[in-house]
């Protein structure tokens, strides 16, 4: 893939020669003409109200075994109340998860909806936005507590509901009962029965609850750190990169090694050329566009990151020309973290050449 097109030096020079000058392809935001203004809607959460099924109500018999029928309908009615109350705890996060969610979205459309049509870096009234959408996530962050909490309770009612469907069924062992009392242990068996179903629901829809909002939750946070970098630069890039990749084995890369292995004995073409000729060179959108890209033909694709630096002048000078390029190297590999590209998956590198005029970064992919 990354042999197909040689991408164009972001100084809008080519890099095949430094005499013809090449066009930067029109970014993401200008090449959409329907945007998204908003990230992907949250997860749907569970619908169900767990209503406790009736309790049916038997005679007196006046036996020992009827007495217990009467204690064992006592505490399923104090088991069904302690699964109601857990029922309209969980109903009220439901509704302060959608309301919260709401109001992240609403905030974090109204701020890509202006870095689509262009504005400041830095834009205080963006920056003041972002805040607002942290908070509310950070609110979503606390309503997935409450469920977890939630869940807790409701595993320790599952427990005590398992018991009392045991204590019910060994109840006909008993001597001394007479067949009403046998009918009820019946009648009241199967009701045991069912609230130990509805209580299984309740906690198996409570975990896939979870389960989504901790995925989103995460997913969020990525696109909340790419949208920091976004504001910075005063331009829509997107979502998180690592919201289009697969996780990734590769091993960490630490420091810098030497030159990056060729593709197959031959000459590996760059996906990205940046060349660190002046000052605030502006590389992070067709960055952006370049490794998303890539990440849409193979999603668990890595990356090399290699630091090129002149081989000019006497030793100190190359020296000093080296330290330079691995500098813009590792900020070029923080840019690609703030675009949510996990580090695990770029090798960062570092080689001297003969034809480089300046510093330069190439991206590979391998």
């Amino acid at each position: 893939m990354a042999s197909d097109a040689l991408w164009p030096s972001l100084t809008g020079e080519d890099p095949a020669s430094s005499t013809s000058a090449s066009n930067i392809p029109a970014s993401q935001a200008e090449a959409n003409r329907q945007p998204t203004l908003s990230p992907p809607p949250p997860p749907s959460l569970g619908r169900t109200n767990f209503v406790p099924p009736q309790i049916s109500q038997g005679a007196a018999t006046g036996t020992y075994v009827g007495q217990r029928v009467v204690q064992l309908r006592s505490e399923l009615q104090r088991l069904q109340g302690q699964i109601g109350q857990q029922n309209a705890q969980l109903q009220a996060i439901r509704n302060m998860t959608v309301q919260h969610s709401q109001n992240y979205h609403g905030t974090v459309a109204a701020v890509n909806a202006r870095l689509q049509v262009g504005t400041t870096p830095g834009n205080p009234t963006l920056v003041n936005q972002w805040n607002v959408a942290q908070a509310s996530l950070a609110q979503v962050e606390n309503d997935i507590a409450q469920m977890n909490s939630l869940a807790n309770g409701v595993a320790g009612t599952s427990t005590l509901s398992a018991y009392l469907l045991e204590t019910t069924r060994a109840a006909y062992g008993l001597s001394g009962a007479i067949d009403s009392d046998h009918r009820q242990l019946a009648i009241l068996e199967d009701e045991v029965n069912r609230t130990v179903v509805l209580i299984d629901r309740l906690l198996n829809e409570l975990s896939e609850d979870i389960s989504r909002q901790n995925n989103y939750l995460s997913s969020e946070r990525t696109n909340l750190t790419t949208m920091a970098l976004a504001i910075k630069n005063g331009e829509l890039l997107g979502s998180s990169l690592g919201n289009r990749a697969f996780s990734s084995s590769a091993p960490a890369a630490s420091g810098f090694a030497a030159a990056p292995a060729t593709s197959q004995g031959g000459v590996r073409r760059p996906l990205v050329v940046i060349r660190f000729d002046r000052t605030n060179v502006q590389y992070e959108q067709p960055l952006y566009n370049a490794v998303s890209r890539a990440l849409q033909r193979r999603p668990n694709a890595l990356f090399d990151l290699v630091a090129i630096a002149p081989n000019r002048g006497n030793a100190a000078r190359v020296a000093l020309s080296a330290s330079s390029s691995k500098k813009n190297a590792e900020t070029v590999l923080r840019s690609l973290s703030d675009m949510g590209l996990p580090l695990d998956r770029v090798r960062l590198s570092a080689l001297t050449s003969n034809t480089a005029a300046t510093n330069e970064v190439h991206v590979y992919v391998r």
